[in-house]
């Protein structure tokens, strides 16, 4: 089915060798269709994070493999983390249009076959398959924003994709467990199949090819060394610390693959003329800033929040299906936060001053999240998740605004990939960090605090008791009389490891509070022909009024 003729056909017609402004080309109409196609892609890629854990124990039975479960999350992770530079290269290439069709249609090939695999490996295969597809529609979303507004405009729009998560965050886990109980597993795979197709009709109805107009060529040389790189990486990060602990050879070999490959990726993109990475870009400031802020963001945040529900089970004693409801609020926060911030972005034309007070109001929401006790309740939780969020809501969306203001427009799609992939980098380190700093704290604070308990069992009962097992919140080797006692140091040690890690992440925070201060603030233009105001020029009034 060809697109039918409108807006889009003027853009296509113009000549390769200039730049094209689809902001001023395409009508409003034209512009919300794209965008509704877009928006339900993206709400494909955020829901298949949150419902695909709820149907984990019903894959677990069924297809075994319990000691290959890591790798669902793994090799998705890896996929998606891997490909999105990539994509962001070939959509300034090759357009968006493109880009997205072929995310949606691979992410819809891998769902069909993860709903129809018979066995883990052929799971695992088939996810790995999801996150190569879902890599396409995360990066290309947030770069089509930059082709059909303007910066000035962009604001009033960044919400709907904060709300999109949102709206994923919130329906993914019931609907995951509603399918799973009343249907299958299977079905939380199937489920992506029909809004995926409503998502290719209205794009292939209306979408232009959103490409830069530039000529330039495909960096094949850069894009194997970036996977080279950045896969061993994210495995030597991700694997089972207990079966590869940090000094195993096998880390030890990724870690070096990684090393070297990075060296080489370096020399290599310094010297082609289509870099997938451009190194110059690093150059520019705003760029920088916004590339260190965002893998500080992805360390603290999405990390921090991994070991949320975690906290919920084993020391505040809910249910996993309610600690699955805890990140609620804290969504409902991120979005409000992103909303407000973008509709007084949209007023002053100004930006810096709220990124900065962002980080300022998160920083304090990890710091008391840091203070919560073994005693605490779900409430004293909620409340310093939504000041966390409230925080973070406004900082986010913000630096993605800020680099794209930044950098030339024919660049716009490799500079929003980047940003996250730095984000999405900086959430598997820290992951891996602070699953680290819990593993350490709750062994050194549970022996020391149950040492004297312990000491007082029978011998025989002490030789039959499993530390592993009792660190794992599992107390089926305690003998009856103690087990009240234990569970409750486990408590307490288990409060002081979470404890730290969200200590560190305002420590984290607070770093990219600091790094953010270098923002420059340069004023939204008005327009994607001119070029960007250069970082090291004065801030200059917005142009329009307050």
């Amino acid at each position: 089915m060809r697109p039918a003729e409108s807006d889009a056909d003027v853009a296509v017609a113009a000549p390769r060798a200039e730049r094209i402004d689809y902001a001023s080309i395409l009508s409003p109409q034209t512009k919300w269709i794209v965008l509704a196609g877009v928006l339900m892609g993206l709400f494909l890629a955020a829901l298949d994070q949150t419902i695909v854990a709820t149907a984990l124990p019903a894959i677990i039975a069924d297809l075994r493999g319990i000691d290959l479960l890591a790798w669902v999350s793994t090799g998705y992770l890896v996929a998606s983390t891997t490909t999105v530079p990539v994509y962001g290269k070939l959509s300034d290439i090759y357009g968006r249009r493109s880009i997205v069709l072929a995310g949606i249609v691979i992410f819809l090939l891998g769902s069909a076959l993860s709903g129809l695999a018979a066995t883990m490996q052929q799971l695992i295969a088939f996810r790995i398959l999801q996150g190569i597809g879902a890599a396409a529609l995360t990066s290309s979303a947030f770069t089509v924003i930059a082709d059909l507004f303007v910066p000035a405009q962009r604001p009033r729009y960044q919400g709907l994709f904060g709300g999109v998560f949102a709206l994923a965050s919130v329906v993914g886990p019931y609907l995951g467990g509603v399918l799973t109980d009343q249907l299958s597993w299977r079905w939380v795979f199937y489920v992506n199949v029909p809004v995926g197709i409503v998502a290719v009709a209205f794009i292939v109805a209306k979408m232009p090819r959103l490409h830069s107009g530039l000529p330039a060529t495909v960096d094949w040389a850069g894009t194997a060394l970036l996977i080279a790189s950045v896969v061993p990486l994210l495995l030597a990060l991700t694997l089972d610390k207990e079966q590869y602990p940090w000094s195993s050879p096998a880390v030890v070999g990724l870690l070096l693959v990684a090393a070297v490959a990075t060296a080489l990726l370096l020399v290599v993109e310094s010297r082609v003329p289509s870099p997938v990475i451009a190194l110059d870009l690093f150059r520019n400031r705003t760029f920088a800033v916004v590339s260190a802020a965002s893998t500080l963001v992805g360390a603290s945040f999405f990390a921090a929040v991994f070991f949320l529900s975690i906290f919920m089970v084993n020391v505040v004693g809910v249910s996993a299906t309610a600690a699955g409801t805890t990140l609620i609020p804290l969504t409902f926060a991120v979005v409000i936060g992103a909303f407000t911030s973008s509709i007084i972005v949209q007023r002053l034309g100004r930006y810096r001053r709220i990124v900065l007070g962002g980080f300022a109001v998160a920083t304090v929401g990890f710091g008391l999240l840091a203070t919560l006790g073994p005693d605490a309740t779900r409430g004293d939780v909620t409340w310093r998740m939504i000041v966390l969020g409230l925080g973070l809501g406004p900082a986010m969306p913000l630096l993605n605004l800020a680099v794209q203001n930044a950098v030339p427009h024919e660049k716009v799609g490799m500079a929003t990939a980047a940003r996250q992939f730095f984000l999405q980098i900086g959430s598997a380190v820290g992951t891996a960090a602070f699953g680290v700093v819990l593993s350490t704290v709750l062994t050194a604070e549970f022996t020391h605090r149950a040492t004297p308990l312990l000491a007082q069992l029978p011998a025989q009962a002490r030789a039959a008791i499993d530390l592993d097992s009792i660190r794992s919140g599992v107390f089926a080797s305690v003998p009856g009389p103690a087990v009240a006692q234990v569970r409750e140091v486990f408590r307490v040690a288990f409060t002081v490891g979470i404890t730290r890690i969200y200590a560190y992440a305002a420590a984290l925070l607070l770093l990219a509070l600091l790094v953010a201060t270098a923002l420059p603030e340069i004023p939204l233009r008005t327009s994607n022909k001119s070029e960007p105001t250069q970082a090291t020029q004065p801030t200059q009034s917005p142009p329009f009024d307050v």
